[in-house]
């Protein structure tokens, strides 16, 4: 596994610490609480908190309550007509980095990815160890191990595209995972390059259009892309969504405020929701 640095692993497990204290909790804790919990003084827990979600820890606890998902839907939700209507489809802008995106055919994904090479690596991110795919195209996969194995993740992605040939090269991805995960800047944005049946690229594509900080639910996205009716498949087609944050299907929410499922664990859908809520709202 290529690891950016230890210090961001380090970070994360405190965050995911801190969540599950603060997921466990019967009421608001406080920043002496916290620190206390996770054996540091108040002082350095605060700086290391605010420092990776860019908020204090009472800010943060906020976008981590349980009616969070319903908040969410209340202030924050985006209305994907708008967007499509104002010509953003086929891009976004994640935390201020640009993606930029094609999609393979439906006859070369039938062909299960056969003739595709795909460079795969291993990295930190601010979820977790990451497993990144790309073909020459751009990323094709990412996926977070936090809540399952490396073996499970990389079985998962890999199993996508099964006659595809898969060569372990980080150094190629580095750049686009750089930009990906807000190390670095490109300016001819990040390339994406989406494979999936065509009904899954239209879902795919819709997501695109959900901008930071925002949630959809999953029968809006139905609505959007034609087939109103069609809100379970939407569903099944967002939990298949191969390139986790990137394309962002942790926005899509139940009707009802509840969060759903999310294919890499909830625990990260929580934690990428409040992190971008709390950044949205720095």
């Amino acid at each position: 596994m290529t690891e950016a640095t230890d210090e961001t692993g380090y970070h994360f497990q405190l965050m995911r610490r801190a969540i599950d204290l603060i997921d466990g909790a019967d009421q608001r804790l406080s920043l002496d609480q916290l620190a206390a919990k996770m054996d540091m003084s108040p002082a350095h827990f605060q700086r290391i908190f605010s420092r990776w979600a860019g908020v204090s820890p009472k800010r943060y606890q906020q976008y981590l309550q349980m009616d969070h998902a319903r908040t969410l839907l209340q202030e924050r939700f985006t209305t994907l007509e708008t967007a499509l209507s104002t010509g953003l489809s086929g891009t976004s802008r994640l935390h201020d980095m640009f993606l930029r995106w094609e999609a393979m055919s439906p006859g070369d994904y039938a062909r299960g990815g056969a003739g595709l090479t795909i460079h795969w690596g291993w990295f930190d991110s601010p979820f977790g160890p990451s497993l990144v795919m790309g073909t020459d195209k751009g990323i094709c996969g990412i996926g977070f191990s936090s809540e399952t194995t490396p073996e499970e993740t990389f079985q998962d992605l890999a199993g996508r595209w099964p006659k595809a040939h898969y060569v372990n090269n980080p150094e190629v991805l580095l750049p686009w995972v750089s930009s990906a995960f807000g190390a670095s800047k490109s300016e001819d944005g990040t390339p994406i390059y989406l494979i999936g049946a065509p009904f899954q690229i239209k879902v795919w594509e819709a997501l695109l259009n959900v901008p930071t900080g925002k949630v959809t639910t999953y029968s809006e996205i139905a609505h959007c892309i034609g087939h109103p009716k069609a809100v379970r498949a939407v569903g099944t087609a967002v939990g298949r969504n191969p390139i986790s944050l990137l394309i962002p299907c942790h926005r899509a929410l139940r009707k009802s405020g509840g969060l759903g499922g999310y294919h890499w664990g909830l625990p990260v859908k929580r934690a990428i929701l409040a992190w971008e809520a709390a950044r949205a709202d720095a």
